[in-house]
């Protein structure tokens, strides 16, 4: 191969990758010709490889060439990239217009869950009364969770509580939040008005009435001379600021291995309003809680002396609380997470 073929090669490159660079019809397919010509296995690489036998003044002559070839199409693909560039950044510009009089977008307001809200209601109205909340941990021990409770290994009332071990000796995920009482009396001298909110887990056949996880409201007051009677005024006071200053409320004995005697406290039914329903086994009444005066036995595991120091402890379900108040008949809808059902609390 000589000069004069060489030399027409070089420019038919020349010609070729500047209507080729021209045409371009965006940056990927700029990028691509930028190789396919000027690359180290490109088009000009491969037409100088015939240079090898040519004399040495041709050599210079058609190293020249190439040059201005190179030169030419480096700054025909400079013009065209920017051309290309103000072309796309224009058309994205165009196509990402905000209308400034068009009307925002509604941000969607979150709200606590109606669990949450229920404590919060809860704690709001015993803190009228001087309870403060406490916080007790969720991972206890058998002592704490049972025997200091009254309910030793061999009690059958631990047939009560389903309860879920964990995989540490002697631990356990509480079944409900009376254990914190016991916290209290260790942390806190008489008198003592405590409100002890949280999560609690059993192992049960979830239904519409029961879930193997759920919160509790643990209530405890600790005085000299200490009565039922004051049990009686705090809850029905509390009924009455929760679901309306008309409802008669009532106690019904009960059993819990904690206290003694127990009670069983209803309000008057929600929906038929004591005349009975469906709703209240026709009874005219619904149980919103258990309650009773703390046994001797866990004021002595409480480091308190029975003989100076009474006191009345009560538990509720703040999801029970919320199902009675707003005719909820389904425990379940607490934990799916179903938007539907959470957005009617806002």
């Amino acid at each position: 191969m000589d000069l004069a073929d060489l030399t027409r090669d070089l420019e038919t490159l020349r010609t070729d990758a500047l209507d080729a660079v021209a045409a371009a019809p965006d940056a990927a397919t700029l990028e691509a010709l930028e190789l396919d010509v000027l690359g180290k296995k490109g088009r000009l690489t491969a037409v100088l490889r015939g240079i090898g036998g040519l004399p040495p003044d041709d050599r210079t002559k058609v190293g020249a060439i190439a040059n201005d070839v190179r030169h030419a199409v480096e700054a025909a693909l400079a013009e065209r990239g920017t051309a290309l560039r103000g072309s796309e950044l224009e058309a994205r510009l165009r196509a990402e217009t905000v209308d400034v009089t068009t009307p925002g977008r509604p941000i969607r307001r979150g709200t606590l869950h109606p669990s949450i809200e229920a404590m919060r209601e809860i704690a709001a109205i015993f803190e009228q009364f001087g309870f403060q909340v406490y916080e007790s941990p969720e991972i206890e021990d058998d002592l704490t969770n049972f025997q200091m409770l009254n309910i030793p290994p061999d009690h059958p009332a631990r047939d009560l509580w389903d309860t879920l071990y964990v995989d540490v000796e002697g631990r356990l995920l509480r079944t409900h939040t009376s254990p914190g009482q016991i916290r209290v009396m260790h942390s806190e001298k008489p008198p003592i008005r405590a409100l002890l909110p949280g999560r609690c887990f059993r192992y049960e056949a979830i239904d519409a009435s029961h879930g193997s996880e759920f919160f509790q409201v643990e209530g405890l007051m600790i005085d000299e001379g200490t009565t039922m009677a004051d049990l009686k005024g705090l809850l029905d006071q509390f009924a009455k600021a929760m679901y309306g200053a008309d409802k008669r409320t009532r106690f019904r004995p009960g059993y819990y291995p904690f206290t003694e005697p127990s009670v069983a406290f209803d309000v008057e039914c929600l929906v038929c309003g004591g005349v009975g329903c469906p709703a209240c086994g026709r009874s005219g009444w619904m149980t919103i809680l258990g309650a009773g005066m703390v046994h001797p036995v866990v004021l002595q595991y409480g480091g308190l002396d029975p003989e100076l120091y009474q006191g009345f402890a009560f538990g509720m379900g703040p999801e029970r609380i919320k199902m009675l108040k707003h005719g909820i008949t389904d425990l379940r809808l607490f934990l799916e997470n179903d938007l539907r059902f959470l957005e009617q609390f806002r």
